[in-house]
């Protein structure tokens, strides 16, 4: 029998290709690390790690595929055991971006805290696409995502819809002036939010323009307050605590976007998982008016 933590030491070497990461990665010392490679080879009785580089050999890739597959099982069946018992201890992983979490979930995180204080929440600080891949993991119980197209193997279940506006100068009279020197601050290419706004820029029909790419939607209001252009942001970004002196111009023209969250398809939810939700929906609605 395979001892589950050598597979777990040997998946997360194969994919870091280095002891001493590994060793960090999984809160060991080196020395253990090694230690389960040497069993797990004892066990299987062939030799699944070239050391120097470290690198699989056949037998190790074939393996890591079964490896990989069965210990993500493993974690989903986990998460789903953990919701069926309604346990009112553990941890509930959340994957959003930063904006979505500070804007969206402070206050029904809050009231969770407040219902289920034996329940930790643990927040991964994504873009849409990496809460696709925490979640399909089992790494993250929920995920907040824009624009998520149902596929296996997640369930979609949208919240409320997005509006986009520019902040900064208003991009309607570029086409008047016909300034070359005007500047969209954007996000990264990639990102989902960057690919919905390209799709979409061309309804815009901008006169000839630079574009500056940042890393996040507070960083594009940073910017764009500075005077170093206009940022093209979801609405409720730009939330009235916030005091800001240049203009915001709603983009009509744009698609409106689904915002909601993601879980796995036929995924048991927690009791406390599901009040969450209930209370992100309605913080959400609130926001939106």
């Amino acid at each position: 029998m395979l001892d589950l933590n050598w597979l777990r030491t040997f998946v997360t070497l194969a994919e870091v290709k280095h002891f001493g990461k590994t060793a960090t990665e999984l809160h060991m010392t080196q020395p253990n690390v090694s230690l389960h490679i040497k069993q797990l080879e004892q066990a299987t009785r062939t030799k699944l790690i070239e050391r120097n580089p470290v690198q699989l050999t056949q037998a190790g890739k074939r393996l890591l595929d079964t490896a990989q597959r069965m210990l993500n099982e493993l974690q989903i069946c986990q998460s789903d055991l953990n919701a069926i018992n309604d346990l009112t201890q553990g941890t509930l992983s959340i994957a959003a971006s930063d904006i979505v979490s500070r804007l969206l979930l402070i206050k029904p995180f809050q009231q969770f805290k407040s219902e289920y204080p034996g329940i930790d929440l643990a927040l991964f600080n994504t873009t849409s696409s990496q809460a696709v891949d925490l979640v399909k993991s089992a790494r993250a119980d929920i995920g907040f995502v824009i624009a998520q197209k149902e596929s296996q193997p997640l369930h979609f279940t949208p919240l409320t819809q997005i509006h986009w506006c520019a902040f900064g100068d208003n991009i309607f009279e570029w086409q008047d002036n016909r300034k070359e020197s005007q500047t969209l601050i954007l996000l990264g290419h990639d990102t989902r939010t960057r690919e919905l706004i390209d799709a979409s820029l061309p309804e815009l029909n901008l006169p000839k323009h630079r574009v500056m790419e940042v890393g996040s939607v507070e960083a594009q209001i940073d910017w764009a307050e500075a005077g170093f252009g206009t940022a093209i942001v979801p609405d409720f970004s730009l939330e009235p605590k916030l005091t800001l002196s240049r203009e915001i111009t709603p983009l009509p023209s744009f698609p409106n976007t689904d915002f909601g969250y993601i879980v796995r398809q036929n995924q048991v939810l927690s009791k406390a998982a599901k009040q969450l939700l209930t209370w992100v929906g309605e913080n959400v609605s609130v926001v939106g008016e």
